[in-house]
């Protein structure tokens, strides 16, 4: 084809064709929210209802989700059912904080994710995916891989060497279990939490996950503690972003975070960027080991990789776009929630302040008025040349307006860096015809483990 994709179309649960009554629709956002979505809501470019649960509404249009993330954004918070799920880890973390309180966080974070600093942690990175993708030694065969433990290893390894100076070092595997538990268990949206039941009831997913989350907890207080203590006493820290958190002092009155809210940060980029791009990455080398035409492109790419040179991304246009694009077909976060804090119009529509409104990347990003074959896995369509017809409110795996990812240009350049390193080695196969099952718990993940063969390609280019 033209674009030299296959036009490979990723399996997806099947879309409803009448709305759930309130139980079952309970049960399925319990079970998972991928199954809520209706035919209507990806022809529609909005749908409004007011019935027990209050008034929602459903944007999937371009300028009503400017509207909502960018242009009246003041006038939208967080929703509460974001904060009951995330809030007993996240809660003085960016990702849920509000009003001043978050301004004040964000103006001290910001500076710890300049272009100039992300691009100064390019070469560990590489050195992190080089040493993941030895240690797979499939010069002694291939291997069938469980890559959504291996990305979710090499995206903490990452995050630890460059975060914190690998003082997270071999605590992968007990940070990957316990995050497992916690999304499958801890995280879910109760019915409690559904219909805004108080928080005295008991959620029994939350006490069934509270090791995990005392686990979280007492590891990170223990990193801080730890690093307090060597900028307190005068020794030598490293320049990493713990150091920074700690260090950092609000330009407009000279505040520094507290202890607490440095913890929640911490955890707010263990849970929601090391996840996020994990997910990213196994949903990439999915589609990838589906379409071997794009495969055969992405090792040109990866067989130059450099990332000594300062313009080593120019050179990766097709690697981009592939992550781009599986970022669309499966966002890593799938749904947007926020509440109005009061009156409004969107799209012509009046909404009462408390009316939930919610943007969904898995809509949004399959809407059919908005894409052209929106099934079908195709990078062109994020090749520089195509990039610029995409409107920048119909593609938002990061969000967007001011809440959008401190960390979005951190990740982008991780996934490009590790998919490009397995791929200058590996050889990515399908293992079995069957589609992996994807379910949304936080984050966008696969219902069972997703698991590919890699084996040495015939031609292993010398390191750049």
């Amino acid at each position: 084809m033209a674009d030299g994709s296959p036009h490979f179309r990723p399996w997806t649960p099947p879309r409803r064709t009448a709305p759930l009554k309130l139980l079952p629709f309970m049960w399925q956002a319990w079970r998972d929210p991928l199954g809520i979505w209706s035919d209507r809501h990806f022809r529609e470019p909005q749908l409004y209802g007011n019935g027990p649960l209050g008034a929602v509404m459903v944007v999937s249009h371009p300028e009503g989700v400017r509207h909502v993330l960018t242009e009246n954004a003041a006038n939208y918070e967080k929703g509460a059912l974001q904060r009951r799920v995330l809030g007993p880890l996240l809660a003085d973390g960016l990702l849920l904080t509000e009003g001043d309180v978050w301004r004040r966080a964000r103006r001290i974070l910001a500076p710890l994710f300049t272009p100039a600093r992300t691009v100064r942690t390019s070469a560990r990175m590489a050195e992190v995916c080089a040493r993941r993708v030895e240690g797979w030694r499939l010069e002694q065969g291939a291997r069938v891989l469980n890559m959504d433990s291996e990305m979710s290893g090499l995206t903490f390894d990452i995050l630890s060497a460059t975060l914190f100076s690998d003082e997270l070092d071999g605590d992968a595997a007990g940070f990957e279990a316990a995050l497992n538990r916690y999304l499958g268990v801890g995280a879910r949206i109760s019915p409690l939490d559904v219909i805004g039941a108080p928080a005295w009831i008991p959620r029994l997913g939350r006490l069934a996950a509270g090791d995990t989350a005392r686990f979280f907890e007492s590891r990170v207080a223990s990193l801080v503690k730890a690093r307090r203590a060597r900028i307190d006493t005068g020794e030598s820290a490293p320049d990493d972003l713990l150091t920074a958190l700690l260090s950092a002092r609000d330009e407009t009155d000279g505040a520094a975070l507290s202890d607490r809210e440095v913890a929640a940060n911490i955890l707010t980029f263990i849970l929601a960027g090391h996840e996020t791009t994990a997910r990213t990455l196994g949903w990439t080398l999915h589609l990838i080991s589906r379409s071997p035409e794009v495969a055969a492109r992405l090792k040109i790419e990866a067989d130059g990789l450099d990332v000594a040179a300062p313009d080593w991304a120019d050179h990766l246009p097709w690697t981009r776009a592939v992550i781009e694009e599986a970022m669309r077909l499966f966002p890593p976060a799938p749904s947007l929630a926020r509440r109005a804090l009061g009156p409004d119009v969107i799209g012509g529509q009046p909404i009462e302040a408390g009316t939930a409104v919610i943007v969904s990347p898995w809509v949004l990003h399959r809407h059919e008025t908005l894409w052209d074959d929106p099934a079908a896995f195709r990078p062109h369509r994020f090749l520089p040349e195509n990039r610029k017809a995409i409107d920048r409110y119909a593609y938002i795996p990061f969000s967007a307006g001011p809440r959008v990812c401190i960390g979005a240009a951190f990740a982008m350049q991780e996934a490009m860096i590790a998919l490009a390193t397995v791929l200058r080695s590996a050889e990515v196969e399908a293992v079995t015809t069957m589609e992996p099952y994807p379910v949304h718990q936080i984050t966008l993940r696969s219902r069972d483990p997703m698991r590919l063969r890699l084996q040495l390609r015939s031609r292993t280019p010398s390191p750049a």
